[in-house]
């Protein structure tokens, strides 16, 4: 018989403490993408106890399963858990007795609140095997916050090749949410985010003798305006489109014309075909340009992003029907972040959530937990039990819809 949403939450409940001093643990010790190395030996230190089957992924992660054993079990059917481990490149100023440890790394997105939540999944699902019909994989996957993103490294290494993946699950830790509550979104969730790129290269020299010169600062004025106004060429069906140009670099002076600029920037979409639209159309504005200034020269690529989260809009509505006869779940909207989930989307059933962190009451409104990528960043711990709870409930009815 299936596990009951009582059951887990009153399990969840016996687990808390060791949980709660596992994500301490984590917290206090981040490590940046691709160096979890510590990381994942903390993680890997809990499955032993637990008994739990894993092995390492992607370098610096880790992949755990469990087999059910319940009655008409399909073994080759399987759920996967996913949760990212790495930390960000920020020094922590939140005054708390766990503070990070490592000058200048801090769990400022929740990565360590992720992996706690993934560990207690799994860790309660184990203890019930003759209740599931199926394989279930708890994936610690490194590198989330660097191109080119730990999950693309994880499906290199093909480990899911001999099972039909029923669901791949994540959630993400949001302080615009309290505690309790659950966020989640149908479709397009998460756009696509490339990197941008451009050297104008042209002759450069004395601001008051321009004989001879091929200025690229003109040509950069005009690629930038071009640029941002190609997010209102987009189809009404694609979703938001943004470009936005967040560097530009130019050597020269009040009275010198540089020979080069440099510019950075990012493009988000949540179309595939849009995105690949909009890039070639990028190249070609930037031939037109140089068309239009003889001897100019545009070097342009683009810093491959992570793609779009598409939420299985069936997956997304059941999972909500599930979890909103125990919790708040309140339906959100596209948001223009990106995440490397997105990769598991394009092969998978999938659903990516938010779970709410940002406390409850007066510590609600007075935004306690902070926001995400900041220094001060503090999510709500009693959050844990609640994303425990909340991912075994899943895991467990979609274990038994596989029978």
């Amino acid at each position: 018989m299936a596990l009951s949403a009582q059951q887990i939450t009153e399990e969840v409940l016996g687990l808390y403490p060791n949980l709660l001093n596992t994500y301490y643990q984590l917290h206090a010790h981040p490590e940046l993408s691709f160096q979890e190395w510590q990381t994942a030996e903390m993680i890997a230190a809990r499955l032993r106890s637990e008994q739990i089957d894993f092995r390492p992924i992607a370098g610096s992660g880790l992949l755990a399963k469990i087999e059910g054993r319940a009655e008409g079990a399909d073994l080759g059917k399987a759920i996967v858990l996913r949760a990212d481990i790495d930390a960000l490149p920020i020094e922590e100023h939140n005054n708390i007795p766990y503070a990070s440890a490592n000058k200048g790394v801090m769990h400022a997105c929740g990565h360590d609140l992720h992996a706690t939540i993934v560990l207690g999944a799994i860790t309660l699902l184990s203890k019930h095997l003759d209740t599931i019909g199926c394989t279930i994989f708890a994936l610690f996957q490194p590198g989330e916050e660097l191109n080119p993103g730990g999950a693309k490294l994880v499906l290199e290494e093909n480990p899911f090749e001999d099972y039909e993946i029923v669901a791949f699950i994540g959630n993400h830790a949001e302080p615009t949410l309290p505690t309790g509550t659950l966020g989640i979104c149908p479709g397009k969730y998460m756009a696509a985010c490339d990197e941008l790129h451009f050297t104008l290269r042209g002759k450069g020299g004395h601001a008051a003798l321009r004989e001879g010169m091929i200025d690229p600062i003109l040509p950069t004025a005009q690629l930038i305006e071009q640029l941002y106004t190609l997010p209102n060429l987009a189809p009404k069906d694609v979703g938001q489109t943004i470009i936005s140009i967040g560097k530009i670099e130019a050597k020269g002076a009040t009275n010198i014309v540089p020979d080069s600029v440099r510019l950075e920037g990012t493009m988000r979409t949540f179309d595939p075909l849009w995105r690949a639209t909009l890039k070639k159309t990028i190249d070609y504005l930037c031939r037109q340009i140089e068309g239009q200034a003889e001897g100019l020269t545009i070097d342009n690529n683009f810093g491959e992003g992570y793609p779009a989260v598409y939420n299985d809009p069936s997956l997304a509505h059941e999972v909500g029907r599930v979890l909103g006869e125990v919790f708040d779940v309140v339906e959100l909207g596209p948001r223009p972040t990106g995440e490397d989930f997105g990769y598991y989307t394009e092969h998978y059933p999938s659903l990516f959530y938010r779970l709410g962190v940002g406390y409850t009451g007066d510590d609600f409104a007075s935004k306690r937990a902070g926001s995400l990528h900041t220094s001060t960043f503090s999510p709500d711990p009693k959050a844990i039990g609640i994303g425990v709870a909340a991912m075994a409930i899943v895991g467990t009815k979609l274990a038994t819809q596989t029978r």
